[in-house]
C-alpha cells in the first residue's frame, strides 16, 4: 500500500477515536504508533516474521522523541507564563487591575462589560493561559455586573470571550507551541501577538458599547467616580504594567539589544509577581496552590505535545504533508481563497477539538501547504503570493490560526472557556454562556477579516525586530 493511503487510513483513525471522545494526546500517540508499524511492516511486505521487528523499531522511534523535542529551551517559557497568571491572582493584582479599569472605563455604555474586557486583556499581558484568565474573572466580574442588572448569560459571556486575549496577547503558551512547531522566532511570534491582541478588545469593547446603544437596559454605565479616585487605583496596577516592559525587553528592546531571551524574559517576569504576591501577603497554602495549578497545565500541555510529536513523525514518514502541500498548490483558486477555507475549516473543527490538540494535529499538515502557497518558506516578499517573505508569511499565518484557536475556545459544543466558567459559577449552566458569547462570535468574524485584508497589522512590530 502507498504511504500516502497509509497516513490517511490512520488520520482519518485518529480523528474518530477524537470524537468518540478520546483525548487527543492518547489518540494522537496510538495512531502514530500504529501508523509506524504499518509503515515499517509495510516496507517489509507484510511478512508475519517481520512483524515484530516492526513493531520494535516503530516503539524506538516513538519512545526517542518525547525526549528529543521537548528538551526544548523554548518550550520552558509554557510554565513560567502559566506560573505567571496564577502568582498575579493570588497577588491581588487581577482585582487591582479591574478597578483600575472600571473606575476609568465603567462610564461608557456597557462599560461594566467594557471594563472587564480591558481589565482580561491587562492581565492576559501576564498570563499565557486563556482558562486561568477566565476562571479568575468569573469570580471577580460576573458579580460586578450582575449587581447592576447585567443578563446573567452575557455577563458570563463577556467573561468567556475575554480570557480568549490571553491566546495573543504576550506572554501566550500557544504561541510558544505554535513556533516551535512550525520553527520560527518565538520572540518574533510573541511581538506579533500583541497589537492583534489589543485590536480584539477594541473589537470587543466596541461591540459591547453598539449593543448597549442599541438595547435600552443593556449595560448601564456606572459613573460618580472621581478623577482621584481614578488616579488612585492606577498605583495598585502598576505592576502589571511592570512585568509586561520587562517581558517586552527581553524580547526585543527598541533603543538597543535585547537584554535577554524570552525564556529568561518569563523567569524573571515570574519572580517579579511572585515578590509582589509575597508583599500581598501570599501565604504558604496559596503558593502550594499556585505551583500545583502551574504543574497540572503545564503537563496537560506537555502531555498533548508528546502525543501529537509522535503522530507528527509519523506523517514524515508517509510524507503526508508534502503531498498535502503539492495538492494545494495544484488547485485552481485563487490562494486567498484557499487560506479562508483553510481558516475556516479550522472554525468547524474546533467545534469538535481543543486549541492546542487543533493546532498541533494540523500544523504539520496544513503550515508546509500555506507556505506553499507564499511560494516557499525561503520566497522574498516581492515574489510572493501574498506580497510577503516565508518568514513574515510564517508569522502571519500563526496569528491568524491562534486568533482562530481563540474562536475555538467560546464554540461549542467543546468550548473550553465556557465550560470553565460555568465550572466557577454554580448558577450558570454551560448553555447560558454559551448563549452568552453568540454575539462575540460576529466581532472575532471582523476581527480575523481584517486580519487578512491588512496583514500589517500584524507584521508591523516584528518587522521592526
Amino acid at each position: 500500500m502507498d504511504t500516502i493511503e497509509i497516513g490517511l487510513w490512520v488520520t482519518g483513525g485518529m480523528l474518530v477515536m477524537v470524537v468518540l471522545g478520546m483525548r487527543v494526546a492518547f489518540a494522537a500517540g496510538l495512531a502514530g504508533l500504529v501508523g509506524l508499524v504499518w509503515i515499517f511492516w509495510d516496507k517489509r511486505s507484510y511478512d508475519p516474521e517481520m512483524l515484530g521487528w516492526a513493531i520494535g523499531v516503530a516503539v524506538k522511534t516513538a519512545g526517542q522523541i518525547p525526549h528529543g523535542k521537548v528538551a526544548n529551551q523554548a518550550l520552558s517559557l509554557i510554565p513560567t507564563f502559566i506560573l505567571i497568571g496564577y502568582l498575579a491572582y493570588y497577588a491581588g493584582l487581577t482585582k487591582a487591575l479591574f478597578e483600575a479599569a472600571k473606575r476609568w472605563m465603567a462610564w461608557v455604555p456597557g462599560g461594566l462589560a467594557v471594563s472587564t474586557v480591558f481589565a482580561t486583556a491587562g492581565f492576559a499581558a501576564v498570563s499565557g493561559a486563556s482558562v486561568a484568565t477566565s476562571a479568575v474573572f468569573a469570580r471577580i466580574a460576573i458579580p460586578e455586573m450582575l449587581k447592576i442588572g447585567y443578563d446573567k448569560r452575557f455577563a458570563a459571556g463577556v467573561v468567556a470571550a475575554g480570557g480568549t486575549l490571553a491566546s495573543l496577547i504576550p506572554p501566550s503558551a500557544i504561541l510558544v507551541i505554535y513556533a516551535i512547531i512550525v520553527e520560527q522566532d518565538v520572540g518574533k511570534l510573541l511581538l506579533a501577538g500583541f497589537i492583534p491582541g489589543a485590536f480584539s478588545a477594541v473589537v470587543y469593547g466596541t461591540l459591547i458599547i453598539g449593543l448597549a446603544l442599541t438595547i435600552k437596559g443593556f449595560g448601564p454605565p456606572v459613573r460618580g467616580f472621581t478623577w482621584g479616585q481614578r488616579f488612585a487605583a492606577l498605583p495598585p496596577a502598576l505592576p502589571i504594567v511592570a512585568v509586561v516592559v520587562i517581558i517586552i525587553f527581553f524580547v526585543y528592546n527598541p533603543f538597543g539589544d535585547a537584554w535577554g531571551t524570552p525564556t529568561e524574559g518569563g523567569a524573571v517576569g515570574a519572580f517579579i509577581v511572585f515578590l509582589m504576591a509575597l508583599l500581598h501577603g501570599m501565604r504558604g497554602a496559596e503558593l502550594k496552590d499556585a505551583l500545583i495549578e502551574t504543574a497540572k497545565l503545564s503537563i496537560m500541555i506537555f502531555t498533548i505535545i508528546w502525543g501529537v510529536l509522535i503522530y507528527v513523525r509519523f506523517l514524515g514518514f508517509a510524507d503526508l504533508p508534502s503531498a498535502f502541500a503539492d495538492w494545494i498548490s495544484s488547485l485552481q483558486y485563487p490562494p486567498m481563497m484557499i487560506l479562508i477555507c483553510i481558516l475556516l475549516a479550522y472554525a468547524v473543527l474546533g467545534m469538535f477539538m481543543d486549541a492546542i490538540g487543533m493546532l498541533l494535529l494540523t500544523l504539520p499538515v496544513v503550515y508546509p501547504a500555506v507556505m506553499a502557497l507564499n511560494g516557499g518558506e525561503t520566497v522574498s516578499a516581492a515574489e510572493s503570493t501574498f506580497g510577503m517573505s516565508g518568514e513574515m508569511c510564517a508569522i502571519w499565518f500563526g496569528i491568524l490560526v491562534v486568533k482562530m484557536a481563540e474562536f475555538c475556545l467560546i464554540t461549542p459544543p467543546i468550548g473550553l472557556n465556557c465550560f470553565v466558567v460555568a465550572g466557577v459559577r454554580p448558577d450558570l449552566s454551560v448553555q447560558d454562556v454559551f448563549r452568552g458569547v453568540t454575539p462575540f462570535f460576529i466581532a472575532d468574524a471582523v476581527t480575523i477579516g481584517l486580519l487578512v485584508a491588512f496583514p500589517s497589522i500584524v507584521l508591523w512590530l516584528p518587522s521592526l525586530a
